[in-house]
């Protein structure tokens, strides 16, 4: 089943780790969504390689109709949170990492109101900040299939460290998200962290004939 054209949204987290081993992974925890709660994971290998992990066929078309991936995989993909640690698993990804501090720029999202700060036109002043401040980072812009996607930023933690393997092998240290995975118009921050966040999506509507 498709989601019908129009806005949706996903209320919940995205992570984003990267390590020594040249791995870059983003974790979506959507706790609430129009397919429900799940957990997605992007992943960027040290060749480029451009990898989606999904919990089900649905979701992977989603996801990969909005970004951008050189293979998807179908599995069980969980996301639980224990004290400060997430512990994500996921078809051949097996990832711990902790979470530390808000960040200065967390305690400027919490001082903004929720209902603003997820509003769509909130984000034509935030993503030119977010584009200074955040290496990479946007808040606005076109996702594929002609989407429209708008981030609603309302915390940020910093992640201190990470313990895990992909296929296998180990990740490694902790390290910037570096370079940059572009999965879509705009990246996860450099510096590891976890968001909290509502994301938009506006699917194109029919036009002319055989519109509905």
């Amino acid at each position: 089943m498709s989601l019908p054209r129009g806005r949706h949204r996903f209320s919940g987290s995205i992570a984003g780790v990267g390590s020594s081993s040249g791995t870059r992974i983003v974790v979506g925890r959507w706790e609430r969504s129009p397919l429900g709660a799940f957990a997605d994971v992007m992943l960027a290998e040290p060749d480029g390689t451009r990898v989606l992990l999904a919990p089900s066929d649905e979701i992977a078309e989603l996801v990969s109709a909005t970004y951008r991936f050189d293979r998807v995989e179908i599995g069980e993909v969980t996301a639980q949170i224990d004290a400060d640690t997430w512990r994500v698993r996921a078809p051949g990804l097996d990832l711990d990492f902790t979470v530390g501090s808000r960040s200065a720029l967390g305690w400027l999202l919490r001082l903004v109101p929720r209902r603003l700060a997820t509003a769509q036109g909130w984000t034509r002043l935030t993503d030119p900040v977010a584009r200074l401040v955040l290496h990479g980072v946007r808040t606005r812009g076109t996702a594929g299939n002609d989407r429209r996607e708008y981030y609603g930023a309302t915390d940020l933690r910093r992640i201190t460290g990470l313990a895990g393997t992909w296929q296998g092998r180990e990740l490694g240290r902790l390290a910037a998200v570096s370079p940059e995975p572009a999965f879509g118009f705009g990246s996860t921050p450099e510096r590891p962290s976890v968001t909290e966040l509502v994301t938009t999506i506006d699917f194109p509507q029919r036009t002319g004939p055989g519109s509905h």
